[in-house]
């Protein structure tokens, strides 16, 4: 299991919080993982300030590694409430056509050539693109570009096909909403 908790700044929660940081094995040598924690009492490094498992390793044992990321994108949501009516407004889909508007978004910036082919209108058309930009599912585009997104669901959500790096479902739902409220922001923003 896969949790990953969104932040603008994520040094203010780890300040308040009681935690281990996760460790990852890079180039044979147990580091410091750059976003996970665990709440609960794991073997701990004290030279290193992090578990002493990696967390591949820690996951087999049982630990429960929670992701947290700094996530820029939130800069300028007031409240929770805010937050829900940016990611209940419907955005104006067209607007991601437009090459600087497309850089401007969370994981869809550097892709505006996908973006401007495939043309996404819903949530679970841009968690496709968001999908289709990953090495695991980029050859799913022609087929997509050619009959559509609901031809390709099938194969691009099936985790027993994966060749390369490729987004959860619910990763890119989540990331989807994301940029629609970083849309509206932006057209909060620019009418205010």
């Amino acid at each position: 299991m896969d949790v990953d908790i969104d932040f603008v700044d994520r040094e203010i929660v780890l300040k308040l919080i009681d935690h281990i940081p996760a460790a990852i094995k890079r180039d044979g040598q147990l580091v410091k993982h750059n976003t996970g924690i665990y709440f609960q009492d794991i073997p701990y490094n004290p030279l290193t300030a992090t578990a002493s498992l990696d967390h591949h390793e820690a996951e087999s044992r049982g630990y429960f590694k929670i992701d947290l990321l700094n996530v820029s994108a939130y800069t300028g949501v007031q409240d929770e409430q805010h937050l829900i009516r940016l990611m209940n407004t419907p955005p104006m889909w067209e607007l991601m056509e437009t090459k600087e508007i497309c850089d401007s978004l969370f994981h869809i910036n550097g892709h505006h050539d996908l973006v401007n082919l495939l043309k996404p209108r819903s949530i679970i058309e841009l968690a496709s693109v968001l999908s289709l930009i990953r090495p695991g599912r980029r050859h799913l585009v022609d087929q997509c570009a050619k009959f559509g997104f609901e031809n390709i669901q099938t194969e691009l959500w099936n985790r027993s096909n994966d060749s390369g790096y490729a987004f959860k479902k619910s990763h890119a739902i989540a990331y989807a909403h994301l940029i629609v409220v970083q849309l509206n922001l932006l057209c909060e923003q620019v009418s205010t």
